[in-house]
């Protein structure tokens, strides 16, 4: 802040304005220095907490490249700062709440079973995990708890079985995915129960391939088996096949 002198101003009013408006100046000047040094400060501090918000959500990445939301704002992360961090890494959206690398090659399976947690793989989803038929099936299957709400998988193309709560995890057991993640899958005595439970559903050729190898396979355990056979209804048909084959 300056000021500009009267021209009608005396030489004695003048010698005392000068101090005056010196004073004035420094103390203007000296405000200035002290909010550039206080915006300084709060930058470098904004700089260190993006920093650190970084290094978190890099530590929260998976090993295959996937960042979960709900993982990183449970851990604290701002979601201005997730966010500034997906836009600037490129991360692409696979789903809701899921993001992906990309370099990430994406483990379907595992998606669904983060998208879906209330959901079991079964069905030809789970004859093929346990070796049961040759052939990979084109489309996820899973089974859910009726009242489970299942539109949107329907539509993205998920084959989607239902049954009572209470049975939903009869059987159930993980398995590890060629990627390296885990999975839930019903156990091979379960899968067999579901296989003529909805024999139907099922191609003749792999109805009859996934009975054979299961029932003259080394890892069958038939009092389970007929445990379960007892729980699904399902228990004179599967003693008929016992019977036949063994």
């Amino acid at each position: 802040m300056t000021f500009t002198p009267n021209k009608n101003m005396s030489d004695d009013e003048l010698a005392n304005l000068a101090p005056w408006s010196e004073t004035v100046q420094d103390g203007y000047y000296g405000h200035l220095k002290k909010m550039c040094t206080f915006v300084l400060i709060w930058v470098i501090i904004l700089a260190q907490k993006l920093v650190m918000y970084m290094n978190q959500i890099e530590s929260l990445i998976d090993k295959s490249g996937l960042l979960l939301t709900k993982n990183a704002i449970e851990n604290g992360v701002s979601k201005h700062s997730l966010y500034a961090f997906i836009r600037e890494n490129h991360y692409e959206q696979i789903t809701q709440g899921i993001y992906a690398s990309p370099e990430t090659w994406e483990d379907e399976n595992y998606i669904l079973s983060l998208r879906c947690p209330q959901g079991v793989f079964s069905h030809d989803e789970a004859l093929y995990f346990h070796g049961l038929i040759d052939r990979e099936p084109i489309t996820r299957t899973i089974t859910v708890y009726t009242g489970y709400g299942t539109a949107r998988l329907i539509q993205d193309g998920i084959k989607v079985f239902t049954i009572k709560k209470e049975l939903l995890m009869i059987g159930k057991e993980e398995v590890v995915t060629s990627m390296g993640h885990k999975i839930p899958v019903y156990n091979r005595e379960r899968t067999i129960c579901d296989l003529v439970r909805s024999r139907s559903w099922f191609e003749i050729q792999d109805y009859q391939t996934a009975l054979k190898n299961y029932l003259m396979g080394q890892e069958k355990d038939l009092n389970r088996l007929m445990e379960y056979a007892k729980m699904f209804r399902v228990d004179k048909k599967i003693r008929e096949y016992i019977e036949v084959m063994l």
